[in-house]
């Protein structure tokens, strides 16, 4: 298994991934021809020293991604927060390990940049990411709120 940043031919695979349960179902849209708007927040993200989506691959194949995004804070003395966002495993590829070892990669990466915190959400509709987060040390410590636009 090796880790490494994105690129923008990565999308369709990466896509693809997000959509692979049932709520990522509901709202991405995957297929060889994805929708414009994935290109663009890509860009953005790489063009943002703040943000990373890495890949990792298994035998040449995409089999995981996340977001790594480092948030500059006033809290914890100044400190930067380092906060991990769509998390996902292809369904062939889990129950090895993998998930585990991109969440390590991402702690070290904020370790190394000095992050005081590391953070994600999940939703509680998904039973079996939760026990994971909390099996691999992440503690439920705030109530998560969203505010959709439409």
């Amino acid at each position: 298994m090796t880790f490494r940043d994105a690129t923008a031919d990565d999308l369709p695979q990466i896509v693809r991934l997000l959509a692979d349960d049932p709520l990522g179902a509901t709202r991405e849209t995957p297929g060889n021809e994805i929708p414009d708007a994935y290109f663009t927040a890509f860009t953005a993200i790489e063009k943002d020293p703040n943000n990373t989506v890495i890949v990792a691959e298994v035998a040449g194949e995409i089999a995981g991604t996340l977001q790594l995004t480092f948030i500059p804070g006033l809290t914890y003395t100044g400190s930067e927060r380092a906060q991990i966002e769509g998390v996902r495993v292809a369904a062939s590829q889990r129950g090895r390990g993998l998930g585990q070892d991109m969440i390590n990669w991402a702690i070290d990466r904020a370790r190394a940049r000095g992050c005081r915190v590391v953070q994600l959400t999940t939703d509680r509709q998904r039973p079996d990411a939760v026990r994971f987060y909390q099996k691999i040390g992440f503690r439920p410590s705030h109530m998560g709120m969203k505010y959709h636009l439409t």
